[in-house]
C-alpha cells in the first residue's frame, strides 16, 4: 500500500459523525456486515445502482436508519455525486455499483477523484470468488484496472474482512493526501453467514502519513520568505483539504506578500484581498501569471506544479527560489527541484511557518516588499479581467456567469463543467469561502457537474447549489436531474448554451485556421461547420422541454435585459431543480490565455495583445 498524493487532511475519518458502536459482536450476513460497517464509520448517504453481484448489500440497506441511498441513473453519476458530496461537506463520499459494466462505469469519476486527491469510498459488487477469472457473467477485473488510479483498494472474499476493510477503506481516504479507495465484494462474501465485530482493530504498518513538519525546514522557509524581495504566496487545492484557509490568510496578512490560488485553491483566500492577485495559469489573470514568472521566491503549498500552471516547465519562475511544502513526499522536486522541500500537513506548515516568521520579525528582520507591491498593483490596475461585449441584442456568456455570482452570493457553491464556462467561472464568481467551488481539474471531466451539485446538495441541503454547465457537458449526464427530481435535491443548473464545443471552438479558431470540425452540437449530419441557429431557432435538444420532462423547472433567456429577472426567478424556486437555458453568442473566447506548451511569458490578454511588462525587476 503506498501513498500517493498532496492533500493532507487531519484528525480522523472527516465521514463520522457520531461515535462507533462500542464492542459490538453479532452474527449476521456479510451484507448486512456491509450496511453496519458504514454505519460504524459514520457514512450518511450513498448514491448508487443495483445490480446482480451488488444485490444481497440492497436488501439491509432498505432496513438502514442512518444511510440514505440515493438512487442515480448512471454509475458515473453516483461516483461524481460522491467527489461533489466530498468536496463541499469534507467527509468521504460514498459510491456503489455493481460488477462488470457497473464498476467500469465508476473509472471515470474515480479517476477525476484521484487527479483532484477527493476522498472517497467506491464499493463494488463482485462475481462469487470461485468464478473469479473465469469470465464470468458481468465479470471485470475492477482492482485491476484501478490500481493505477486509486490510493489503495480491496477485493474481499472472506466475509469476515469486511468490518475492517471498510473502516481501513475510510481511513485511507481521508487521511494523508486524500483520494479515492475502491472495496470490492464477492457475492458469495456478501451472501454468506459471518460474525460481525467492532470496533475492529487496524494495522496499517506501510501506511504513516507525515503531518509535522521538521523544524529546521520551516525556520529555512522563514528565513527565505523576510529575506526575498518578490515573494509570492502559491496556493493549491491542499491548504483547502487540510482546512488550513485560516492559517493561510493570518501568514499571508502577517508578511503582506502577495497570495495567488490555483483553481482547486479558488475559495481558499479571499478574491476580494487585497494582497489577492487570483488564479494562475493558462487562462489565469496577468497579475497572477506575471507574478509567478518575476518572482524571486515561490512558496508553494498544497501545490503540484500542474503544467496548466506552469505552461512549458524550463521556462516558468525563472528568477526563484522554491520552498515546496506537501503532505505527498512525491509530489516535491517531481516538476520543479525544491531549494527547502517540506513534507507535512499543510495547516500544520503554516502554523509552524507563523511562528517562525514572527520569530524573524522580533530579531528585526522583516521583509520588504514595497517596490515589489507597486508594480503588482500597476498589473492589477492595467490589467484587469473583463470581456468583449456581446453584439446587439445577444448575450454574452461572461455576463451571464458574473450576474449569477452576483445575485447568487458567495455562500452558496458552484460546480462547474470543463472548458469556457468553467474557466469564465473561475474568472467572474467571486469566491470568499473555501468548499463554494467544485469542478474538475486534474482530469478535466465533461458531464461533471450536474452530479457533483447533487451530490453537494445532498451533502449541504441547506446551501444554494449551483451547476454551471456547457451544452456539450450537459447532455453527458443531465439524465441525474430525474435522481434530484425524485430525491427532493433542488439544485440550479445555467446551460451556458453557445451551441457549440466551445473550448474546443476557440482552439479551431485560434489554431485550425477556423475549421470548425465537428464541434458544433445542434446542426444534423453532414452539417459539420455549419453555425449553430440564431437566437429563437430551433435546437436539439429543447433543454427546457427536457428539464421539464425530467421533473424540472425549465427557463430559457435569450435577451440582456431579462437576465436578471430570470435568475432571480430560479432563486425563487427551491422545491425542485431549475434549469436555465442561457442562449448566448458562440464567438466568445477564455482571455487571458497561454497557449499551451508555451511559456508564460507569451500570456496573451487578448486575441494578438501581448501585455507589455517593460524591464525585467532587478
Amino acid at each position: 500500500m503506498t501513498e500517493h498524493a498532496a492533500s493532507p487532511r487531519r484528525g480522523d475519518t472527516p465521514a463520522a459523525h457520531a461515535p462507533a458502536p462500542q464492542h459490538v459482536v453479532e452474527t449476521m450476513t456479510g451484507a448486512q456486515s456491509l450496511i453496519r460497517s458504514l454505519e460504524a464509520v459514520g457514512a450518511d448517504t450513498v448514491f448508487g445502482i443495483p445490480g446482480g453481484a451488488i444485490l444481497p448489500a440492497y436488501d439491509p440497506l432498505m432496513d438502514s436508519v442512518k444511510v440514505r441511498h440515493i438512487l442515480v441513473r448512471h454509475e458515473q453519476g453516483a461516483g461524481h455525486a460522491a467527489t461533489g458530496y466530498a468536496q463541499a461537506t469534507g467527509r468521504v463520499g460514498v459510491c456503489m455499483a455493481t460488477s462488470g459494466p457497473g464498476a467500469t462505469n465508476l473509472v471515470t469519476p474515480i479517476a477525476d477523484a484521484y487527479m483532484d486527491s477527493v476522498p472517497i469510498v467506491a464499493i463494488t459488487g463482485q462475481v462469487a470468488s470461485k468464478a473469479i477469472g473465469t469470465d464470468a457473467f458481468q465479470e471485470a477485473d475492477i482492482c485491476g484496472i484501478t490500481m493505477p488510479i486509486t490510493k489503495h483498494n480491496y477485493l474481499v472474499t472472506d466475509p469476515a474482512e469486511i468490518p475492517r476493510v471498510i473502516a481501513e477503506a475510510f481511513h485511507i481516504a481521508a487521511t494523508g493526501r486524500p483520494g479515492p479507495v475502491l472495496v470490492d465484494i464477492a457475492k458469495d462474501a456478501l451472501q454468506a453467514t459471518t460474525t460481525f465485530r467492532w470496533p475492529v482493530e487496524t494495522s496499517l504498518p506501510g501506511y504513516r502519513p507525515v503531518t509535522k513538519p521538521h523544524a529546521k525546514q520551516i525556520r529555512e522557509a522563514a528565513k527565505m520568505l523576510v529575506g526575498a524581495k518578490r515573494p509570492v504566496l502559491y496556493v493549491g487545492g491542499g491548504v483547502i483539504k487540510a482546512q488550513a484557509t485560516a492559517e493561510l490568510r493570518i501568514l499571508a496578512e502577517l508578511t503582506g506578500a502577495p497570495v495567488v490560488t490555483t483553481l482547486m485553491a479558488l475559495g481558499a483566500f479571499p478574491d476580494s484581498h487585497p494582497q489577492h492577485l487570483g488564479m494562475p495559469g493558462m487562462h489565469g489573470t496577468v497579475p497572477a501569471v506575471t507574478a509567478l514568472q518575476k518572482a524571486d521566491l515561490l512558496f508553494t503549498i498544497g501545490a503540484r506544479f500542474d503544467d496548466r500552471v506552469t505552461g512549458k516547465l524550463d521556462s516558468f519562475a525563472p528568477y526563484a527560489k522554491v520552498v515546496h511544502a506537501d503532505i505527498d513526499p512525491a509530489e516535491i522536486g517531481k516538476n520543479r527541484p525544491a531549494d527547502v522541500p517540506i513534507v507535512g500537513d499543510a495547516r500544520e506548515v503554516l502554523a509552524d511557518l507563523i511562528v517562525a516568521v514572527q520569530a524573524e520579525f522580533d530579531a528585526g528582520h522583516k521583509g520588504d516588499y514595497a517596490e515589489w507591491w507597486e508594480k503588482l498593483d500597476e498589473w492589477k490596475k492595467t490589467y484587469p479581467l473583463g470581456y468583449e461585449p456581446a453584439p446587439a441584442g445577444q448575450l454574452s456568456p461572461q455576463q451571464v456567469i458574473e450576474r449569477i455570482g452576483r445575485l447568487v452570493g458567495p455562500e452558496a457553491i458552484y460546480a462547474a463543467g470543463v472548458g469556457q464556462h468553467q474557466m469564465w467561472s473561475s474568472q467572474f464568481i467571486r469566491f470568499e469561502k473555501p468548499g463554494t467551488w467544485l469542478n474538475s481539474g486534474g482530469a478535466g471531466t465533461m458531464g461533471y457537474a450536474v452530479p457533483a451539485a447533487m451530490g453537494a446538495k445532498a451533502g449541504r441541503p441547506d446551501s444554494e447549489v449551483w451547476a454551471i454547465d456547457g451544452d456539450g457537458c450537459f447532455q453527458m449526464t443531465n439524465q441525474e436531474l430525474v435522481t434530484c427530481a425524485l430525491n427532493g435535491i433542488p439544485i440550479k443548473v445555467a446551460v451556458i448554451n453557445n451551441g457549440s464545443l466551445g473550448m474546443v471552438r476557440q482552439w479551431q479558431t485560434l489554431f485550425y485556421n477556423q475549421r470548425y470540425s465537428n464541434t458544433v452540437l445542434h446542426a444534423g449530419p453532414g452539417h459539420d461547420g455549419v453555425e449553430p441557429p440564431a437566437q429563437g431557432g430551433t435546437r436539439i435538444p429543447d433543454f427546457v422541454l427536457l428539464s421539464e420532462a425530467m421533473g424540472c423547472v425549465g427557463l430559457r433567456c435569450e435577451r440582456p435585459e431579462d437576465l436578471d429577472t430570470v435568475i432571480k426567478q430560479a432563486m425563487e424556486i427551491n422545491d425542485r431543480p431549475v434549469v436555465i437555458d442561457f442562449i448566448v453568442h458562440q464567438d466568445a473566447m477564455v482571455w487571458p490565455m497561454v497557449a499551451a506548451g508555451t511559456s508564460n511569458d507569451e500570456i496573451q490578454f487578448a486575441k494578438g495583445v501581448r501585455p507589455d511588462f517593460g524591464d525585467d525587476l532587478d
